[in-house]
């Protein structure tokens, strides 16, 4: 029965893991999420920006002006580099956690499966001696039904 406890407890542990690896899952898809929102917000400011700025033929701007603006789009477009890294690396931890997921949950399954086989055992061995108490008790009676002159009966 130990052996049944201890895979129990196992099973209890493999559970929380198994959990825990689902909220660690749910967690990065939160965060890629909220960075692919922010990467889309920053694209939408440079198109919004760009568009803002678009020139007319007969527009007359000071260089120092075009040189701020062109400086600013450039770091725009750096901020937005930037940001499509940090979405590749939130693709990198969903893809672990989803493996890390899975594996939680494997062990969860097999460890079911032993616990499953062992019960299936110790009911075995409790039919087979429940089973041959039966039988002696049925052996004793007939034996003492034997022994009792006939004519008694108890």
């Amino acid at each position: 029965m130990s052996s049944l406890k201890a895979f129990q407890i196992a099973v209890e542990m493999a559970e929380r893991q198994r959990d825990a690896a689902r909220q660690a899952v749910q967690d990065v898809e939160r965060a890629r999420h909220a960075a692919r929102q922010q990467l889309d917000q920053l694209e939408g400011y440079a198109a919004e920006t760009q568009g803002r700025w678009g020139f007319s033929a007969d527009a007359a701007i000071k260089p120092e002006v075009m040189y701020h603006h062109y400086q600013f789009m450039d770091r725009l477009s750096h901020a937005i580099g930037m940001q499509g890294g940090v979405i590749e690396g939130h693709a990198g931890r969903a893809q672990a956690a989803a493996q890390a997921l899975l594996q939680a949950e494997l062990r969860l399954a097999s460890l079911k499966k032993v616990l499953e086989k062992r019960q299936r055992d110790i009911d075995l061995v409790q039919a087979r001696r429940e089973q041959k108490e039966t039988d002696e008790r049925a052996a004793i009676q007939s034996a003492r039904a034997e022994n009792r002159p006939s004519g008694q009966e108890s």
